[in-house]
């Protein structure tokens, strides 16, 4: 499986962006999708995942803030931020997880929040 992200970017404390996140090759094999996040200094933390038949998982950090959804027939996994703080600035990855357990990442998207 393979991933590509997009729609990081720089944005001031409040604004919104979305991420985006493409999956090509063996997606019949995808039981989840999710985002994790890696600030500076720190240890990479779930942010949200969503499974094929939509149950969600959501950090408490970003709860009512972020939503995650994900469009099947495109293999795609999406993430809306609102409401983003300076302390949401960092790494953003996609991840999928199949039904052989096996985890493939995507090459990060970085969020930069302004205060």
């Amino acid at each position: 499986v393979q991933l590509q992200a997009s729609g990081g970017g720089l944005v001031q404390a409040g604004g919104s962006l979305t991420l985006s996140c493409a999956a090509s090759g063996s997606t019949s094999s995808i039981f989840v999708m999710g985002w994790y996040r890696q600030a500076p200094g720190k240890q990479r933390e779930l942010v949200a995942t969503i499974t094929n038949g939509g149950s969600t998982n959501v950090a408490d950090s970003v709860k009512g803030r972020f939503t995650i959804s994900r469009d099947n027939a495109k293999n795609t996994v999406y993430l809306q931020m609102n409401s983003l703080k300076p302390e949401d600035t960092a790494v953003y990855y996609c991840n999928v997880g199949t039904w052989s357990v096996r985890h493939y990442w995507g090459q990060g998207t970085l969020v930069t929040v302004s205060s």
